[in-house]
C-alpha cells in the first residue's frame, strides 16, 4: 500500500451564485451573493479527500487555462496539500467554469458550463509511470471532450487512459457527471470495462444501465454486468448502497439533518465519492463506507460552495453519532 490516491479529470472554477427562486421564462430574478470556489471532480474529490486525512498523499492530474482562474484553481489546491505537479497549463483555452445558480431556501442548484482547457485532456497527457498511487479516481465522463472521444481499440480515450493504468497494477474508479442525453452506451459502457469501482449517483446508474431510478440493486447488478470489477456505489438523496463482486448487498439510510441545515447542494455526490473512495482506500467494511459517505456529504450540505464544508475524519463521522438515520 502505498497510501495515495491520484484524481484525474475536470478542474473547474465555480461561481456560486444564491438566488431566492428559480425564474420562469423570461422573468428576472435578482442574485443575492457571488463566492468563486474551485470545482469539478478533481478539486472536490481531492480537497475533500485531502481534508479527511492530510497524511494520505493526494495528486491532481488536469489542464486548466493560463488565466486567473487557472491562478486560482492551483493555488487553491496546493494551499490544500495537494500535488498539482500534473496540472497543465494552457494558453489555447480558458479554465473550465461552472455558473452554479442555488435556490437560498432548498440548496437546489442547475449548473452552466464552460467546456474550456480540461476538454484538451487526453491520454497521452498522463504519465503513467509517474502516478505512484493504489487508487486512480477519473470524473467525470460525459465531461471531457478530449477523453470523450472515441478510440478504435477500447471504444473511447478514456477507456484506454483506465486500461494502461489497471495494466500497471493501480485500482481505478470513475465517476459520471448527470447529463441528460443518449451518449451513456457510446462514452460511459466503454469505460467501465476498465474501472474496478464505480460510485454515481442513481440518476446515471439508470441511464448506464437501462434500470428504473429506485432499483437499486438491479443498477449494482447492471453495472458490473458493464464490466465493473470489484465494487459499486449508488448514493441517492435517502440512502446509499453498495455492492461487492461476490453479490453482497448493502444499504444505509441519510443522515436525518436539521431544519436549516443544508446551504448548499454543489458538490455533495463529490463529497459521497470522497468518503467511499477513503473507505475503500483503507479497506473498511461496506457499511462504514456508506456511512462515512454519508457524513462527508452532509458536511458538504452545510455550505454553499464545493469544498469548504470539508473536516476531518473523526469530525466528519461524529454526525453518524450526532444524528439519526432515514
Amino acid at each position: 500500500m502505498k497510501n495515495s490516491i491520484v484524481f484525474c479529470g475536470n478542474i473547474i472554477t465555480d461561481q456560486v451564485k444564491m438566488i431566492s427562486r428559480w425564474p420562469d421564462k423570461g422573468m428576472l430574478v435578482p442574485i443575492s451573493s457571488v463566492k468563486r470556489s474551485v470545482g469539478g471532480s478533481v478539486s472536490n474529490t481531492a480537497v475533500d479527500f485531502k481534508t479527511l486525512d492530510p497524511e494520505v498523499a493526494v495528486k491532481a492530474v488536469g489542464k486548466v487555462g493560463t488565466d486567473d482562474n487557472g491562478d486560482f484553481a492551483v493555488k487553491f489546491l496546493e494551499s490544500k496539500g495537494i500535488d498539482c505537479s500534473m496540472v497543465w497549463r494552457t494558453g489555447e483555452r480558458p479554465t473550465s467554469f461552472t455558473d452554479v445558480m442555488t435556490v437560498e431556501t432548498t440548496g437546489e442548484r442547475t449548473f452552466f458550463n464552460l467546456h474550456g482547457a480540461d476538454s484538451a485532456l487526453v491520454p497521452d497527457d498522463v504519465d503513467v509511470a509517474k502516478l505512484d498511487c493504489d487508487i486512480f479516481h477519473f470524473g467525470y465522463l460525459l465531461l471531457l471532450d478530449g477523453m470523450d472521444a472515441p478510440d478504435d481499440e477500447y471504444g473511447t480515450k478514456a477507456a484506454r487512459l483506465l486500461a494502461k493504468v489497471q495494466a500497471a497494477g493501480i485500482r481505478t474508479s470513475v465517476d459520471i457527471v448527470s447529463e441528460q442525453s443518449d451518449r451513456f452506451a457510446r462514452i460511459v459502457r466503454p469505460a467501465l470495462r476498465y474501472c474496478d469501482y464505480c460510485i454515481i449517483n442513481e440518476i446515471e446508474g439508470s441511464l448506464a444501465t437501462g434500470r428504473k431510478t429506485d432499483d437499486l440493486k438491479g443498477i449494482c447488478e447492471g453495472l458490473f454486468g458493464l464490466g465493473v470489477k470489484e465494487r459499486v456505489v449508488v448514493h441517492c438523496p435517502e440512502v446509499g448502497v453498495t455492492m461487492g463482486k461476490a453479490g453482497d448487498f448493502v444499504r444505509v439510510g441519510s443522515l436525518k439533518l436539521p431544519a436549516g441545515w443544508i446551504k448548499g447542494s454543489v458538490g455533495a455526490g463529490d463529497a459521497f465519492c470522497a468518503g467511499a473512495l477513503y473507505a475503500l482506500l483503507k479497506g473498511m467494511d461496506p457499511e462504514t463506507l456508506l456511512r462515512l459517505g454519508s457524513c462527508t456529504a452532509a458536511m458538504n450540505l452545510a455550505v454553499t460552495d464545493a469544498v469548504s464544508g470539508a473536516k476531518s475524519y473523526a469530525e466528519t463521522m461524529a454526525l453518524d453519532a450526532r444524528f439519526e438515520r432515514k
